[in-house]
Formats: C-alpha cells, sequence, structure tokens
C-alpha cells in the first residue's frame, strides 16, 4: 500500500467533510449508481451532485466508467484500503504514546508512595 501523503489526506478529509459527499460515499458503497441515482434522495439539482462527484473523483474516492450512455459512479476501495491504513497507524502511534504515559504515571505514583 503505498504511503498517503499529507496533501492527499487534506484533499480527501476536505471532501469528506461535506454531508452530501459522505451521503454519496455511503450509497457508492452498497454499489454503482449513475448520478441522476446519486441525485434523487437530495433536493439539488443534477449538476450540483456532479459537482460533488467531480470533487470525490479528483481526490480518488470515486471513479467513473463510461456504458454506453450511463455514466456509473463507483466507490475506489483501493483508496478507502488506503486512508484506512494511515488512520490505523496513527491509532497505534497514539495508543503507544498513552500507554507509555500510563507506565511513567504509575512509576511516579509508586515514588509517591
Amino acid at each position: 500500500m503505498p504511503p498517503v501523503l499529507d496533501d492527499d489526506l487534506d484533499t480527501v478529509f476536505a471532501a469528506l467533510g461535506d454531508r452530501t459527499r459522505m451521503a454519496i460515499i455511503s450509497r457508492l458503497a452498497r454499489g454503482e449508481a449513475t448520478v441522476g441515482e446519486l441525485a434523487e434522495p437530495f433536493d439539488l439539482t443534477h449538476q450540483a451532485v456532479s459537482r460533488h462527484v467531480g470533487i470525490l473523483r479528483r481526490c480518488g474516492l470515486v471513479s467513473q466508467r463510461v456504458d454506453g450512455q450511463r455514466r456509473p459512479c463507483r466507490l475506489d476501495v483501493e483508496r478507502l484500503g488506503e486512508l484506512a491504513g494511515w488512520i490505523g497507524e496513527q491509532q497505534r502511534a497514539w495508543e503507544s504514546r498513552l500507554d507509555r504515559l500510563e507506565d511513567h504515571l504509575a512509576a511516579v505514583r509508586k515514588d509517591r508512595a
């Protein structure tokens, strides 16, 4: 799995910071959908949803393919895996730091007793 760069993270987390885009990601997790299908549950124009999809495409979370007249969108699970890997690394690092802090505090309490 290639390393996730800070600039990539900024772009992805900014994209995911929008409720509509999060809803689009959730919908695509269930399977492919066209922009029209993605737009159905929203009180947004087709063009507005298309812009949201474009943002998700640029940060690598969504891909689109041509299928005759249709252009179905698909979630890029590999990209999500990269992000999950980065988040897992951060979690392990913080857990390690907190374990060391806990050990240090236990030693300080023991010294004071």
